[in-house]
């Protein structure tokens, strides 16, 4: 099976158009999301609605757990809380009852779909775990890979019997050898934060175990234009800048 991985949306519509395009072109036969569709972006329901066309799965994020549980909010950053505020006032009574029944993990054959850590955190970022930790959440993982989001920074995490790796994915293929585990943060689609502004989401075949970074050119402008004309914070436009 081709199966599509996307994260951290996060209400930008053109960005996420953009990766769809991409993912039936590659002929993926599934599309799984890690969460936080909604946030930061202009478009959250027009984002909720085309996952929902697709028939998209996807998994609480800690902005879909902020729009069902209002003492999460607390959690969040003033800029943040304030867009988050924002984008509940924008969703349908349908997509918010769709967002506030998202499970916080999806597991599928040898693989676990979580949007923060496993087993199934939508608040742990991957960078909180100190690599001696984070090497024995790999031994101990049910599941021979998990993929993440949240930290909208492409990742891979990879231990086997008799070695322990931590590295930044770049636009490339990454094979996963039988003997070993891993953790894959997928990246953003709609505000990465690795310096490189295009739109990220991870092509995984199940049956070579080989991963595959896609990076995606859309109209970034368009979306900059818009969250300044929704009087959202000025920082959600300048990190696509």
């Amino acid at each position: 099976m081709r199966l599509a991985i996307v994260s951290d949306i996060h209400g930008n519509l053109e960005a996420f158009e953009a990766v769809l395009e991409d993912i039936a072109a590659q002929k993926a036969d599934r599309t799984i999301c890690l969460g936080d569709s909604i946030g930061y972006g202009p478009d959250p329901e027009s984002v909720v609605r085309l996952l929902r066309l697709h028939g998209i799965e996807s998994v609480m994020g800690n902005h879909e757990l902020g729009i069902r549980d209002a003492r999460i909010l607390e959690w969040f950053n003033p800029r943040a809380r304030a867009s988050l505020e924002w984008t509940a006032t924008k969703l349908s009574a349908d997509s918010l009852s769709f967002l506030a029944t998202l499970p916080k993990a999806i597991v599928l054959e040898k693989m676990r779909f979580v949007h923060g850590f496993p087993p199934e955190s939508p608040l742990v970022y991957l960078f909180q775990i100190p690599d001696s930790s984070l090497s024995k959440v790999l031994e101990r993982m049910d599941k021979q890979i998990c993929f993440i989001g949240h930290t909208h920074v492409l990742r891979l995490a990879i231990w086997g019997p008799h070695a322990y790796d931590k590295r930044r994915l770049t636009a490339e293929t990454v094979g996963i050898p039988p003997e070993c585990k891993a953790i894959v943060n997928v990246g953003s689609v709609g505000q990465p934060r690795d310096g490189d502004r295009r739109a990220k989401y991870v092509l995984f075949d199940t049956q070579a175990c080989m991963i595959e970074v896609r990076f995606i050119e859309y109209p970034r402008e368009t979306t900059i234009r818009k969250i300044l004309a929704a009087g959202l914070p000025k920082e959600h436009a300048e990190r696509l800048a």
